[in-house]
């Protein structure tokens, strides 16, 4: 298979996965047995471009948040996210210098796939028995902080799924306020983390060795099909449930689980 479409391929699995709440880092670590594997920098600045497809949709609530200070339930919110964003980076750092990292081999994203799904099926029965609740409290400004980070260490648990299932258990249950506020949360976060694994790469001089053209293509495409991928989700949800995304990570996770050797 040519290089570059598989790049695209990379793009599109990345473009459709980060946002829904099935892990992008569990299915792009799935997609490259068989693409073949790519750099941190490649798979993190993909994924920027999906959170650039974000901060375009929401482009005029963070305007909004950034540019009316008067308003105290904006100065109120815009403070919430940026001590989620904190506790995400503050955690990520210390599990960076002290070396906390799984093993990247499917069988722990096969069970971290399982038991997110479970966990989802149980969270939305929970939250369906809570009034609806669009406020975010700093309870769960702090948990989205946690279960972001948890997500990036755990290959496979899904960002948006651990984000926006916290946020609906601990005080959010309505599900298009938890899924806003989550979704805020990854835009500074990604672009925190594809700005440090740059900066790695300019340091260590590995820059020559980066294949720049192949990023600028995952990144285009991991924008433009997430764009779609959001905009699709974000209508859905307004009736919908998401217990399909659970029951497909179950399947997935078992199939795998019985599909590849143990250990692989």
């Amino acid at each position: 298979m040519h290089d570059l479409l598989r790049v695209i391929l990379l793009g599109i699995i990345e473009g459709i996965t980060e946002f829904l709440p099935i892990s992008s880092t569990g299915h792009l670590l799935i997609a490259e047995r068989w693409l073949g594997a790519r750099s941190d920098l490649f798979n993190i600045g993909i994924q920027a471009g999906a959170i650039l497809a974000v901060t375009l949709i929401y482009w005029r609530r963070i305007w909004q948040l950034l540019t009316k200070w008067h308003d105290r339930a904006n100065r109120d919110y815009l403070l919430k996210l940026t001590v989620a964003f904190l506790i995400t980076a503050v955690i990520g750092l210390v599990a960076v210098k002290f070396g906390f990292k799984l093993p990247e081999t499917v069988t722990p994203i096969a069970w971290a796939l399982i038991i997110g799904g479970v966990w989802m099926l149980a969270a939305e029965q929970v939250a369906a028995r809570k009034p609806d609740t669009r406020e975010i409290t700093w309870r769960v400004a702090i948990l989205v902080g946690i279960a972001q980070m948890v997500a990036g260490i755990f290959p496979g648990t899904s960002r948006s799924a651990s984000t926006i299932f916290a946020a609906m258990l601990f005080g959010t249950s309505n599900r298009e306020s938890a899924t806003e506020f989550a979704f805020l949360v990854g835009i500074p976060t990604m672009y925190a983390a594809t700005g440090y694994e740059l900066l790695k790469v300019w340091r260590d001089g590995a820059a020559v060795h980066t294949d720049w053209s192949a990023l600028g293509v995952g990144f285009v495409v991991s924008a433009i099909v997430a764009f779609i991928a959001v905009k699709w989700l974000l209508g859905y949800i307004r009736t919908n449930r998401f217990t399909p995304f659970a029951i497909y990570r179950i399947a997935l996770g078992v199939a795998l689980l019985l599909w590849l050797p143990i250990g692989s």
